[in-house]
């Protein structure tokens, strides 16, 4: 761990309603838009809750995997096994890249200084809310290329995916299933099955990383209020999920992608 990236809390403790509800309204606006909602987790823990960057992103990777592993048997539920189970070269052509670049994003991660992380973070959400917006407006179209090239880009684009996801502590469905789509011409909705599956193992894999540079100590230190996010992203991901297509994507989506653009805009000024 660097000497600028101190694994603290900048503020005071914020009480028990106030982070439940912070989780709760992440989570809904993940749910409406079939989403984890990590992306917009990330600037309110640190422009909200005063945690340095590092600490924003090992946290955010725990409540990442948490609502993975919560949204993971509904979706199995939603779609037949037996046909994500039929695209299972997908997930590990995409693993093959994803769990080396989970690995590289995190030993990246813990040796930025912590000016370098705030920039690096806000670029990445510019890159997230771009991917916002292709996957939910744009039509995704699908590449008819070669076994070998397509097997070659989906190492690639899984270690860039995968890299992502480790420095910014999200799952990275907003690049994976575009990515299951336009590689592989598999449907979107098996897609979003296909991207939990890969994105497990990925974010264990960051998290072995970080814990060898004790990133683990932010989790323990703050664990009640991890616990108390993670509820309410849970609670807030249900209610979301059931408020799914109230509001139309032509309208909720370019406002999502502003709200990211804003938050990188204030973390790319960040000190």
């Amino acid at each position: 761990m660097t000497a600028d990236q101190p694994l603290v809390l900048l503020r005071s403790t914020h009480s028990t309603p106030v982070v439940f509800g912070a989780g709760a309204a992440i989570g809904v606006l993940g749910g409406m838009i079939g989403l984890g909602g990590a992306e917009f987790r990330l600037p309110l823990l640190i422009g909200l809750f005063g945690f340095a960057a590092l600490s924003a992103v090992i946290l955010n990777k725990a409540m990442s995997l948490v609502v993975v592993l919560v949204a993971l048997p509904a979706r199995l539920a939603a779609v037949p096994a037996g046909e994500v189970a039929a695209h299972w070269t997908v997930a590990v052509n995409l693993l093959a890249g994803s769990l080396l670049g989970a690995w590289a994003g995190a030993t990246w991660a813990v040796r930025m200084r912590s000016s370098t992380l705030y920039k690096v973070l806000a670029a990445l959400m510019v890159l997230m809310a771009a991917a916002l917006l292709f996957t939910h407006i744009s039509t995704v179209g699908t590449l008819a290329l070669p076994l070998w090239a397509q097997v070659t880009c989906g190492v690639a684009a899984g270690f860039g995916i995968g890299a992502v996801a480790a420095i910014m502590g999200v799952a990275g469905g907003e690049l994976l299933i575009p990515t299951i789509v336009l590689l592989f011409a598999v449907d979107i909705k098996t897609a979003g099955s296909l991207s939990l599956l890969v994105s497990l193992p990925t974010m264990l894999v960051a998290f072995t990383r970080y814990s060898r540079d004790g990133g683990f100590a932010v989790l323990g230190t703050h664990r009640r209020f991890t616990l108390v996010m993670i509820a309410g992203s849970v609670t807030g991901a249900v209610l979301g999920g059931l408020l799914l297509g109230v509001f139309p994507d032509l309208v909720l989506i370019p406002v999502l992608s502003v709200v990211l653009l804003i938050s990188a805009v204030k973390l790319a000024r960040h000190d």
